[in-house]
Parts: C-alpha cells; structure tokens; sequence
C-alpha cells in the first residue's frame, strides 16, 4: 500500500476547477491535498525505479515546493531506505506532510500531470484518480484570460482557442483512456456538475475515496488565502454557475477553431457542438501530441544530467 494510504489525485486540464476541487477536499479533516507539487516527474526520472536515500534527499532539499510546504525532511529521512522504489519514496514525503498537519491521507492536484498519467499509475498502483472535465471552450477562455506571467510560458504554452483545444482534446481523451485501465479507481466528474450541486458531487467523490462526507468542505469561501495568486480570486466567492459561457463571451471564429479540433470529444462528452473536428483539426492536435512527446524525452534528458542540480541549488540543510 502506498504510504499515507490510497492517495486521491484530481486531475484535470488547466482552467477546469481542479484549484476549487483541491481546496474543497484540503478541507477534509482526513485528507491532505497541497496545492501543485510539479517535484513528481522530477524525482521519478533522477531516481527511476529504486533510490539511494542520501541522493534522494538531496534532491528533496533542492526543491521550491517542499520549502514552502515546510516539509520536515528529517522526517522525510527517518522512513526511506537504500533500494526502496521511487514512487514509495515520493509518497512518503506526501505523507510527512499530511501527518504534519494532522491528517492521515494525502493527495495532489498538479494539471501538469495529465501529460504523465502512466507515470501516476506505475508509481501509485492504489491511486483514487478523480477526473474533473469542464467545456473545452470554457475553460478556454478562462485560460487564455489570464495575465501574462502568471504561468510559466514553454514552448508548449497555447496562445489560441485552437491551441488550447489541442491541449484539451489530447490530455482529456489520455484521462480517460486510463480510466479504462483503472476501472473502479477513476471518478470522472464534471465541472458543470461541481458548481451546480457541492454537496452531492462531493458526496460522490468521498464514497468513491472512502472518506466520509463533512460539509465543512463546501464552506471555503473566504477561508483561503489567494493573496499572491489573481488567477484564483473566485475562491473568495462560493461556487457559481456561468462564470465563463462561450456561447456569450467566445468570438464566433475561436469557438469553430476549437470545435475543428475537439468537437468530436466535446460531443461524445455530452457538450452542445455545431461540428465535429475536421481532418486538418485532427492533424493538428497529432502533432501537438508529438510536440509533447519530445517535451517529456528533453525533460528526462535534462533531469538526468549534471545540469539539473546546478539548475536546482540547495535551498535548505
């Protein structure tokens, strides 16, 4: 079993309600789920299949993340041994954090992830994956809204509807391609469904987590600190229907190029569609497929390399 027990991972496209969904479940009094971790790959490709703990830890104490989540590595140290497989090593730093905080099960909410499913699913056998889907096109918009500079901008950054659709259509369809292979350890739930009705989604998802109901997760509004974070202002306010509607608010030739490439999946998913994704659509999002892929093989390349730890220096002793 992994440490801290089964883990609840949320995944999701970015823009799609996953930040509301973590801060719900945060709200557990049994389930810890800190905000985007990014270390996961990371330490995955530096330490493959089994780890030396000095090496793991050292790179523990080079990462952004565990510093601002305080996480105590001392303690982190005490539970790893020399030989232990990498993905029991990653989940016991999760949960030292979870017990830190007095709880007893951890979870992650990192939309990066969607590009690293089978990654997920290798290091934690006994995940609980919750899918949340929201309208491509919606999430879109609240995507291509924000400011400059408040994400980190690769070369894979989409800057258009059409771009953005490739990234939705690719990343949606690979969730679900896992939850056949996971069976009852995927949830698919739908944003929509989220924001019209808390208290039953939720309930949803703790049956499915085996957690107990608390409705205190719904009462967040003004509980979370989103000072250093303008993209996530809602959070102060509760759920609300209709906060982005590309029926009112898309331009009519952005919503045709987002349906060029997705209106198939947007169909088969329940979503309203004048078009279903056209050959040219499809080619495009094939080779934003293929741009990933090499993103993923010059990601492991540099992680494997003497440059990581000199792009990553030692934040903590």
């Amino acid at each position: 079993m992994t440490p801290g027990g089964p883990p609840v991972l949320i995944l999701g496209v970015r823009r799609s309600g996953t930040t509301l969904l973590r801060v719900m479940l945060d709200r557990h009094s049994q389930l810890a789920v800190p905000d985007e971790s990014y270390f996961v790959p990371q330490l995955a490709d530096r330490h493959l299949r089994r780890i030396d703990a000095d090496d793991f830890v050292d790179d523990l104490r080079r990462l952004n993340t565990l510093a601002e989540w305080d996480v105590p590595l001392d303690q982190v140290r005490a539970r790893l041994r020399d030989g232990m497989p990498v993905g029991t090593a990653i989940a016991t730093v999760y949960a030292v954090y979870a017990e830190a905080r007095g709880k007893e099960r951890w979870g992650d909410k990192t939309p990066m992830y969607m590009q690293n499913l089978r990654l997920l699913e290798r290091l934690f056998p006994d995940a609980r994956f919750v899918h949340l889907i929201r309208d491509g096109r919606d999430a879109a918009l609240s995507f291509l809204a924000m400011r400059r500079g408040i994400v980190t901008e690769t070369w894979m950054h989409p800057r258009t509807a059409a771009d953005f659709a490739c990234q939705w259509r690719t990343e949606v369809a690979a969730a679900r391609r896992l939850g056949r292979r996971a069976g009852g350890r995927y949830l698919e739930v739908r944003y929509e469904e989220l924001v019209a009705d808390v208290g039953g989604v939720l309930r949803r998802i703790c049956g499915f987590a085996d957690l107990a109901y608390e409705p205190a997760m719904a009462d967040y509004a003004g509980n979370v600190d989103v000072s250093a974070k303008p993209h996530q202002q809602r959070l102060m306010q509760p759920p609300t229907q209709g906060v982005r509607d590309w029926r009112t608010q898309m331009a009519r030739p952005d919503v045709e190029a987002f349906e060029h490439v997705a209106g198939d999946l947007l169909r088969e998913l329940g979503y309203d569609t004048s078009r279903s994704a056209g050959a040219g659509g499809r080619a495009r999002a094939g080779w934003y497929a293929a741009r990933a892929l090499a993103w993923r093989g010059s990601s492991f390349g540099l992680r494997r390399s003497f440059l990581w730890r000199r792009r990553h220096p030692v934040l903590r002793g």
